[in-house]
């Protein structure tokens, strides 16, 4: 491929919706080549907010264009995977919108080609670069937690009138419910701190919305060091809320809200004592805007300068969704 260790790479971003729209908004040190989705209006609309990119409904047009050095595919769950084989197919970096595929095997073969053509493919876990999840693994590294022994977290919306109607709720197009949704997020996240779980435990249930897929899911999930991971995401929440606490033999970091209707983001950090009772107790609290997507991009920027493997990558994808398959399995939904 062409030298673009000094130029600004071009991007394609396929599928203008909101996502789109936070990635276009997002890029750094990078031009936007073209934004492409099936609605032309949106294309356009998104076009013309960065002057120089160029409208398309068809994204094979896109791919042939030798200018174009990596896509950004932030269309519906089940065109995720097809998009992006056909860029890492065409030679394009791509950074690819969790969860990435409706099926773990599609990832698995996804990552076969990008090792053909010798192209990074990004799975787009933003949640990763928030500040408070930063800041946790530099407490995390710095060894002031001493080993890790399990992690808590509960994600949670409370869907709007009609969500049950929406895309999100068609297995076809989503590949199930809240598990597929935002469940991934706290998956990644609990295999981000504990490592590969060894063993999958748990059972997805449709209790309130009326749809073919799940509204709330419950997880344990094992590491081989006996590490558990337990996770509960739903969309039957009614108050947004996200809440992760990892425990360690020495001290307990929480991080609360993601900002916007979730609260604003926190970070607190107990540490016990050496004659325990109340801990020593730090917090920190981020109030400021989301940067996390522009965070994102910047190490997708660097993985295809520095010829990088990109974390999370299309193996972390692929066992992300496995755990999803399995509790699916376990709980008799049939997804796609």
């Amino acid at each position: 491929m062409p030298d673009k260790s000094q130029s600004p790479l071009g991007f394609a971003i396929v599928g203008c919706g909101l996502i789109g729209r936070k990635r276009a908004a997002a890029l750094r040190g990078a031009t936007l080549l073209y934004t492409c989705d099936l609605d032309a209006a949106r294309a356009a609309d998104l076009a013309g907010a960065h002057p120089g990119a160029r409208a398309e409904t068809d994204y094979a047009k896109v791919l042939v264009d030798p200018a174009v050095d990596a896509v950004i595919v932030s269309t519906l769950n089940a065109s995720l995977a097809p998009i992006t084989h056909d860029a890492v197919r065409a030679g394009k970096h791509v950074l690819v919108e969790k969860p990435g595929a409706i099926a773990a095997r599609d990832l698995t073969e996804i990552e076969a080609l990008a090792r053909a053509r010798g192209v990074r493919v990004r799975i787009g876990y933003n949640h990763r670069f928030h500040p408070a999840f930063r800041k946790a693994r530099e407490l995390l590294a710095s060894g002031v937690l001493g080993p890790l022994m399990f992690l808590r977290a509960r994600y949670g919306h409370g869907g709007r009138k009609g969500y049950d109607r929406e895309w999100r709720a068609d297995p076809k197009l989503s590949g199930g419910g809240e598990l597929i949704d935002q469940g991934v997020h706290l998956i990644d996240l609990a295999g981000w701190f504990l490592g590969d779980f060894a063993t999958v435990e748990g059972h997805a249930t449709t209790s309130f919305w009326d749809m073919k897929v799940d509204d709330n899911a419950f997880l344990s999930l094992r590491t081989a060091a006996g590490q558990t991971a337990w996770l509960h995401v739903s969309c039957t929440e009614w108050k947004n809320l996200f809440s992760l606490e990892l425990y360690g033999r020495e001290a307990k970091l929480a991080i609360d809200g993601l900002g916007g209707s979730y609260g604003v983001e926190r970070l607190a950090y107990y540490r016990m004592l050496p004659q325990m009772g109340p801990p020593e107790t730090t917090i920190w609290e981020y109030p400021g805007g989301d940067e996390s997507w522009r965070i994102e991009t910047e190490e997708f920027v660097t993985d295809i300068r520095q010829g990088r493997e990109p974390s999370p990558n299309l193996r972390e994808g692929a066992r992300t969704l496995e755990i999803v398959e399995e509790i699916y399995r376990r709980s008799g939904f049939t997804g796609a």
